[in-house]
C-alpha cells in the first residue's frame, strides 16, 4: 500500500470527535475490542450496547457503514433490498476496502472520522433499546462511550430495520 492508503488510528478518531465538538473520551485496553464481546467484557456493559460497524459495498460501487447493536446480525437481504438490489450485490467490505474507503482495518471501524465523506451510514433500530452506546475506536483496543442520539445526530445516520 502506497502512503494514501495509510490505515487511520485512534487519534483520528479523536480529532474527528473534537472537530464534532464531542467532548468523549476514547478508552484504550491492552486487550482486543475488536469484537462485540470483547469489548463488552472491557467496558462492563451489555453486549448489545455494543456497536458493530460494519462495510458493505452495494452493487461494488456504494461504500455503506452499517451500524448495529453487538448482539444483533444483520441481515444481508434487508441491507439489499433497502438499495433495491440483489443480495449478492451486498458484501461486506474486504479489509482492504474497509481502509481504502473508511480508512480503519476491520475491528477498529469508527461511526466517525472516515477517509471518505460520501459514506451512506445506516443505524439499526435494534439500537434504541440503549441511550448510551459504545462505539470503535479507531484500533482494534479502543472505544468510547456516546449517547445514541448524540450518535444519531454526528453520523447523519438513518435508523432502519437491518437484523435477522
Amino acid at each position: 500500500m502506497g502512503t494514501f492508503m495509510q490505515v487511520l488510528g485512534v487519534s483520528d478518531v479523536k480529532s474527528a470527535l473534537r472537530q464534532l465538538n464531542l467532548d468523549l473520551k476514547v478508552l484504550v485496553f491492552s486487550a482486543s475490542t475488536a469484537t462485540s464481546q470483547q469489548a463488552a467484557d472491557n467496558v462492563g456493559c451489555d453486549l448489545g450496547q455494543i456497536v458493530k460497524s460494519l462495510g458493505f459495498m452495494i452493487d461494488k460501487k456504494r461504500p455503506t457503514l452499517v451500524l448495529a447493536s453487538g448482539d444483533q446480525t444483520v441481515d444481508e437481504r434487508k441491507l439489499a433490498a433497502l438499495f433495491a438490489v440483489g443480495r449478492k450485490k451486498a458484501r461486506m467490505m474486504t479489509a482492504e476496502q474497509c481502509i481504502t474507503h473508511l480508512g480503519y482495518r476491520p475491528g477498529g471501524v469508527p461511526p466517525v472520522g472516515h477517509r471518505s465523506g460520501d459514506i451512506a451510514i445506516y443505524l439499526d433500530q435494534s439500537l434504541k433499546r440503549y441511550e448510551l452506546v459504545y462505539a470503535a475506536g479507531g484500533a482494534a483496543n479502543a472505544i468510547f462511550p456516546i449517547r445514541l442520539d448524540s450518535l444519531h445526530e454526528v453520523t447523519r445516520g438513518v435508523f432502519v430495520d437491518l437484523i435477522k
